[in-house]
Formats: C-alpha cells, sequence, structure tokens
C-alpha cells in the first residue's frame, strides 16, 4: 500500500521538470539560482555547492514569494529556482509549494546534493 506523503510527493513531480545534476549546473551556469534548504549540520557534515544560496526551510516561501514584504531582492515571478535538499524528496515538495506562489519555473535537482556530488560536479568541501 502506498503512503500519504508517497502519493503527495507522486503528485509534486508530476508538475515538475526536474533536472538531472548536469542538467542543473547548465540551468545554474544560464541563469538559474540553486536554492540548498538542507540544514546546516547537513552542509557542515557533507558540503555545499558554491554559489548555491541557502535559503532555510522554514521561512523559503517567504524569501520566495514574489508577493511578500519579507521576500528576497532575487524572488520574482519568472525566477528559474531548483531546490536542492540532501536526496531529492523534500526539494520536490518545496518546488511544487513554490509553482502555488507563482513561480512557474520552480523546479528541483534529481537525487538532491548527494546526486550532484557523486556526478562529480563542484562541490565546497565541508568545514
Amino acid at each position: 500500500m502506498t503512503s500519504a506523503v508517497d502519493r503527495l510527493l507522486a503528485q509534486a513531480r508530476q508538475r515538475l521538470q526536474r533536472l538531472e545534476p548536469a542538467e542543473a549546473a547548465v540551468a545554474a551556469a544560464a541563469g538559474a539560482v540553486l536554492i540548498d534548504i538542507r540544514p546546516h549540520e547537513y552542509r557542515k557534515r557533507e558540503g555545499a555547492i558554491p554559489g548555491a544560496l541557502v535559503v532555510e526551510r522554514n521561512v523559503l516561501e517567504w524569501r520566495l514569494d514574489p508577493t511578500c514584504p519579507d521576500r528576497l531582492p532575487i524572488a520574482h515571478s519568472d525566477l528559474h529556482v531548483i531546490v536542492v535538499c540532501n536526496e531529492g524528496y523534500a526539494s520536490s515538495l518545496v518546488a511544487a509549494g513554490l509553482h502555488d506562489l507563482g513561480l512557474a519555473h520552480a523546479t528541483d535537482l534529481i537525487g538532491g546534493y548527494r546526486a550532484w556530488r557523486a556526478a562529480g560536479l563542484p562541490v565546497l568541501q565541508p568545514t
């Protein structure tokens, strides 16, 4: 039997054009913004993607909502966002939620940070 969260994840992913690590690197080089939502401890222990914008999960919607007074200066409806979590699960849910806020170009990284690192793409070493 499929769990409710697995169904929710599948529904979220149907709304996204998810990117493999190499595709995400190309998109970032072309101006997409990588948003790392992993907890500080994960970044400290496993490293980070150079140039990725760290936005803690608990404030992400407020920082990226183009209509919110607490948004980041980069937040606008045409922003191409690629959400990165550790393994690519939470990021799918987040990216679908960003669609609901009007960010139609939000997506996520298949396999998350660990897939990016495994693909041999640039990383900042753990501190």
